[in-house]
C-alpha cells in the first residue's frame, strides 16, 4: 500500500511518500481502508522530534492521529463491528497513523461515521471536536447560562469550541483575526474580538466563567486573562508546553488540556453533525501524496482552516 512516513525528525522535507507492507489487525484491532485523516498542529511537532518525550514514536513513523473510513477486516476478538462500516476515530498518537491507503486502529477507538457529511470530511472532526468537547465539559464543566471567553477561536478547535459552548446555552466571547472572524461569527459567537486591533483584556468588559485559551500567547499574556475571570472560575489551556496560571487567592483553577481518545464522545460529536447541530469545516482536501505540502505551508504559518488529506481512491 502507499502511505506517508518519515525514517528521521526533521524538516517536512523528510516525509516520504512510499511503498509499505499492508498492516494486520491483531486481537482487539480492525483494519480500516482510509478515506482521509487531517492536519493537525501536533502532526508537525511530533515530526520535528518536538515531542519524544510525551508521544514517543518509533521509526519510521506514519503520521495522521485521525481517520475516517471503511472496516476491512476484524482482529479477533472484535465485536459490534463489520467488514463496510463506515467508522470514524481518534488513533494512538504514539501509533502508526492513518496517512496511508490502510491502518489498524484498536476497535474501541472506532465510532460510526457521520451519515450527513461526506465520509473523508468526517476526518476533520475526532482530534479538534474531542479537544473542544473535553476542555469545555470535562475541565471546565461549562453550564447554560455562564459566559465564555474562547481566546484563539479562528482555528480549528475554536470553531468546534464556539459552536458546543453555544449549544449547551453559554453566552460566547471569541477572539480571531479578520481572516477568520466571519467564520467565528457564523459559527454563534456572541461577541467577535478583533485581536490584532484590541487588547482581550479591554474588550471584555464583564467578567466570564470560563477562558479556553487555543493561542500560542506569551506567558504574560496568558496571565492576563485571569483577570477576566470571575472568582471560582477555570481557565483551561490547550498550549501544554506553557502551564495554565492559576489565581488561588480568587479560587481560579488553571487546568492543562492534554486531549484522550473517547469514542463516547466522539458518538456525541457525531450525533450532533447528523442532527445539524455541528456544523465540520473543512478548508481544503488535499491528496496522500501532497502531506509533505502541507506540512511546509504549516511551518510558515501559511496554512489556514482545516485541512483533510484524502487517501487515494477514495
Amino acid at each position: 500500500m502507499k502511505a506517508v512516513r518519515f525514517h528521521e525528525y526533521g524538516d517536512p522535507g523528510v516525509l516520504r511518500y512510499e511503498d509499505v507492507e499492508q498492516p494486520v489487525p491483531d486481537a482487539g484491532q480492525v483494519l480500516v481502508r482510509v478515506a482521509a485523516t487531517s492536519f493537525n498542529g501536533v502532526d508537525g511537532n511530533i515530526r520535528g522530534g518536538f515531542m519524544q518525550g510525551p508521544i514517543p514514536v518509533t521509526l519510521p513513523h506514519t503520521p495522521g492521529i485521525d481517520v475516517s473510513g471503511t472496516v476491512e477486516a476484524l482482529g479477533e476478538g472484535v465485536t459490534g463491528l463489520g467488514a463496510g462500516d463506515q467508522v470514524v476515530g481518534f488513533l494512538p498518537m504514539g501509533g502508526a497513523g492513518a496517512a496511508a491507503e490502510y491502518v489498524v486502529a484498536p476497535a474501541g477507538i472506532l465510532t460510526p461515521a457521520p451519515r450527513s457529511i461526506p465520509l473523508p470530511d468526517a476526518a476533520a472532526l475526532p482530534l479538534v471536536g474531542l479537544t473542544a468537547w473535553q476542555a469545555l465539559f470535562d475541565h471546565a464543566k461549562l453550564a447554560a447560562g455562564q459566559r465564555v471567553l474562547v481566546n484563539g477561536a479562528g482555528g480549528a478547535v475554536g470553531g468546534y469550541a464556539v459552536q458546543l459552548a453555544k449549544h449547551a446555552g453559554a453566552y460566547v466571547i471569541a477572539t480571531a483575526g479578520p481572516r477568520s472572524s466571519g467564520r467565528v461569527e457564523s459559527a454563534g459567537a456572541d461577541e467577535v474580538v478583533d485581536h490584532t486591533a484590541t487588547e482581550v483584556t479591554a474588550a471584555v468588559t464583564e467578567p466570564v466563567d470560563v477562558v479556553l485559551n487555543l493561542a500560542p500567547i506569551d506567558p504574560a499574556r496568558l496571565a492576563a486573562l485571569l483577570t477576566v475571570i470571575r472568582a471560582g472560575g477555570v481557565l483551561v489551556n490547550t498550549t501544554v508546553w506553557m502551564p495554565a496560571p492559576g489565581d488561588e487567592a480568587r479560587d481560579v483553577r488553571g487546568i492543562d488540556l492534554f486531549v484522550d481518545s473517547d469514542a463516547a464522545q466522539l458518538s456525541r460529536l457525531v450525533a450532533l453533525v447528523d442532527s445539524g447541530e455541528l456544523r465540520v469545516d473543512v478548508a481544503r482536501r488535499v491528496p496522500l501524496a501532497e502531506l509533505s505540502a502541507v506540512h511546509t505551508q504549516a511551518a510558515a504559518g501559511e496554512l489556514h482552516g482545516k485541512v483533510v488529506i484524502v487517501a487515494p481512491g477514495a
